[in-house]
């Protein structure tokens, strides 16, 4: 009876918790063999105009926030997933690594001082920032926690909505890391066990939710709402439970599983919780063997693009994929990308 009353209490915090939330999900297996695969849900409350682009190296980059912006050249090659083709929300470079944004509504990010000495960068290329200049994990923590820059949000475009992210990247040797902006400051979580993301907590707290849980057999209960708190529980369970196997086909289609589980169905909705978003599609990457598998929920095929047939050289051209149309692609899809222009980071 006391078990009760203390689940009872504690499952009530977490609805109070976490009633105004965004809804996403990334999470990272890790297999023997160096098998490592990182997957990732887009929730949305309404559509989200979504394409894939191959970007090569060389490319001139702009933080688009003035005169007073960062500057660089990509020096790796990405395969990435853009929002309206304004941003950047997810994708792995040529080395392995992978980037992944999803909503914080508690992120709060330094000042911007458009006539100050630190530059900024639109929220809207903070991932592509991270996939043109890092190959590994720590070595994108080492440079990122120095902040030589500033990032800077805005309004989505058209909506009364504030950009509130943070970014988690994972890379080749397994290696995690959560990046956060908690009242102005940047808050770096750096470990390998760092395998799951969701929204609201702070990524603190939701290790602390997870700690509760793992005394409770997740063979005998599971929380099972659309909840972040609840879908960080799910994953985090069934990551770890699903088989340990260097069979490519087996892993891939048990990630998919995973992350399908703590996926939201299409078409829900809630008048008391608006923010609670159906999953619009899902993205699974293969660092060992440079896979980006991607699916929408509006078609019936799961398909690939293999990193290592794209040129990534400088002299290549970057490439889009339309999804945006809910286009049916089947299997290996990179011989079907067009030449475009890059697309321009939203800035202010």
């Amino acid at each position: 009876m006391k078990f009760k009353i203390t689940l009872t209490l504690f499952s009530t915090a977490l609805l109070l918790f976490s009633t105004k939330l965004d809804a996403c999900t990334r999470v990272v297996y890790k297999g023997p063999d160096n098998t490592i695969i990182t997957a990732r849900s887009m929730d949305w409350k309404d559509e989200i105009d979504a394409n894939i682009w191959i970007f090569p190296r060389g490319l001139e980059r702009f933080g688009n926030v003035g005169n007073n912006s960062v500057k660089w050249t990509s020096k790796y090659g990405s395969v990435i997933t853009s929002a309206w083709d304004i941003a950047t929300t997810d994708g792995i470079n040529e080395k392995g690594l992978v980037a992944n944004v999803l909503w914080l509504v508690e992120s709060q990010y330094s000042k911007f001082d458009p006539k100050g000495s630190k530059p900024g960068i639109t929220i809207a290329a903070w991932a592509q920032y991270v996939l043109d200049n890092y190959a590994t994990v720590k070595e994108a923590v080492e440079d990122l926690k120095k902040e030589k820059f500033v990032i800077v949000s805005d309004y989505i475009p058209g909506t009364k909505k504030f950009t509130t992210l943070h970014l988690s990247i994972s890379d080749a040797s397994g290696d995690n890391a959560i990046f956060e902006y908690v009242n102005g400051q940047l808050k770096i979580h750096h470990d390998p066990s760092y395998t799951v993301m969701t929204n609201s907590p702070i990524f603190e707290q939701q290790l602390s939710i997870n700690e509760y849980w793992k005394g409770i057999p997740g063979t005998i209960m599971l929380p099972g709402t659309n909840r972040a708190a609840d879908r960080f529980v799910r994953a985090s369970y069934y990551i770890n439970a699903i088989p340990q196997t260097n069979d490519t086909h087996l892993s891939i289609a048990s990630v998919f599983s995973v992350i399908r589980n703590a996926s939201v169905p299409l078409g829900i909705s809630s008048e008391s919780e608006p923010n609670i978003s159906s999953t619009r599609w899902r993205s699974v990457s293969d660092h060992k063997n440079l896979v980006y598998y991607f699916e929408t929920t509006k078609t019936p095929n799961t398909f690939w693009v293999d990193l290592k047939k794209i040129d990534f050289s400088n002299k290549a051209n970057t490439k889009k994929l339309s999804v945006s149309k809910n286009e049916t692609y089947s299997g290996e899809t990179s011989f079907l990308f067009s030449t475009t222009k890059p697309f321009t980071f939203v800035g202010i």
